[in-house]
């Protein structure tokens, strides 16, 4: 792994973009967040530590040049909540935003492309993950070489969440369950996710194009999946301590919009 490797993360200012961003600065790495027009503030300590640039995933234009010298986007806008009245529907959301994206590689030579996309869960909304396959089968089809994360709900540890929850997440970590569909659906910490995605970025030579969350368990150490501090969670930690206390307190739904794991929501006027 080179130490000065540039890596550019969509959905800056959100749950899911600054934690990947953060695992990404504990790593080592030169990273470029890209915010959306009047989001700076969101980024927080992160602002101190990275590049970022303003850019409205929904205008292409705006990000023409933007993923220019970096080896690596990661893509982490979306939501799992639409508002069809307002124009927002899952297609816009989750694939639209992709597709500008995966474009931006294609004309900035981008060498790879990280889409995050989910994993189908009965308590996920089929639109949802409708729209994100779309968003998988372009990528693959316009020939950007592309890795995908199909993810499933995140948490932050300590996060109170409902019982349902608690359970399902534990039994998924528990063999042989944990080799089963279960293990895939179950949710993880953010920061097993972000360290995951962040290493599978840095790897020279990805051995698969689709990675689940058994996967990125894998990419953390014993004590990381076990939650002990290490140098690693630092940054991670900086990044929980400046974001809103409330969001360690609401169910997992309630964190999937504007500041949250997917969330990055378009201009009301268009």
């Amino acid at each position: 792994m080179s130490d000065n490797r540039r890596v550019l993360i969509t959905g800056g200012g959100t749950f899911l973009g600054d934690n990947i961003a953060a695992a990404l600065l504990a790593e080592g790495v030169d990273v470029t967040l890209l915010v959306r027009p009047g989001g700076e503030e969101a980024l927080g300590p992160l602002a101190q530590r990275i590049s970022w640039q303003v850019a409205d995933v929904w205008d292409s234009a705006s990000l023409r040049g933007r993923g220019r010298g970096h080896e690596v986007v990661i893509h982490t806008v979306g939501s799992l909540v639409a508002d069809p009245i307002q124009g927002l529907t899952h297609h816009r959301v989750n694939f639209v935003t992709a597709r500008n994206v995966i474009t931006m590689c294609v004309s900035d030579g981008v060498p790879h492309m990280i889409l995050m996309s989910t994993i189908n869960a009965p308590w996920m909304n089929n639109r949802y993950v409708r729209a994100k396959r779309e968003a998988e089968e372009y990528l693959e089809r316009v020939g950007v070489n592309g890795t995908i994360i199909r993810a499933p709900l995140v948490y932050m540890r300590g996060q109170r969440r409902p019982l349902f929850f608690e359970l399902v997440t534990l039994l998924g970590r528990i063999p042989p369950l944990s080799w089963t569909r279960l293990g895939r659906i179950a949710s993880l910490p953010v920061d097993v996710l972000a360290r995951g995605v962040a290493r599978i970025a840095l790897e020279q030579d990805r051995p698969k194009t689709h990675y689940y969350a058994r996967d990125l368990w894998r990419k953390n150490t014993k004590a990381e999946r076990a939650g002990r501090t290490s140098a690693s969670s630092r940054f991670l930690e900086a990044v929980h301590d400046d974001k809103s206390t409330t969001q360690s307190r609401v169910h997992p739904f309630q964190l999937l919009d504007d500041e949250s794991p997917f969330g990055w929501q378009p201009p009301d006027d268009d």
